[in-house]
């Protein structure tokens, strides 16, 4: 199991699944500019403990995916998506999780610039 939070810890939540066998480093304009490490995972491993009313939704480009950020610090620790076999996805911004080794992730590069 693992835990994160927001910077700030107002909200904080659990991921049920396992080690992290690699992080979605992506170059659209968004992933980019909040340098996001996304480990999809389903939607039911996840689990906010607290916080979970204050946080704010964000959608761009196709609005497919709901990114979730706390108003108060503005970090931005998961999302909601679906998955392509139509599945609930939680996309898990491995640098808000605590006792995360980043440097032993290994990155798998998408190129969300030309999609």
């Amino acid at each position: 199991m693992h835990s994160g939070s927001c910077h700030c810890g107002q909200t904080r939540y659990t991921v049920e699944a396992g080690e992290i066998p690699a992080a979605m480093e992506c170059n659209c304009s968004h992933c980019q500019r909040k340098g996001y490490l996304l480990w999809f995972v389903p939607q039911e491993a996840l689990t906010i403990t607290d916080g979970e009313a204050a946080l704010s939704t964000y959608t761009f480009n196709r609005h497919v995916i709901e990114h979730k950020f706390c108003p108060n610090c503005g970090c931005a620790p998961f999302g909601f998506g679906q998955g392509a076999d139509g599945k609930k996805m939680a996309a898990i911004n491995v640098r808000c999780l605590e006792d995360v080794d980043l440097d032993a992730i290994k990155r798998k590069p998408v190129d969300g610039r030309s999609l």
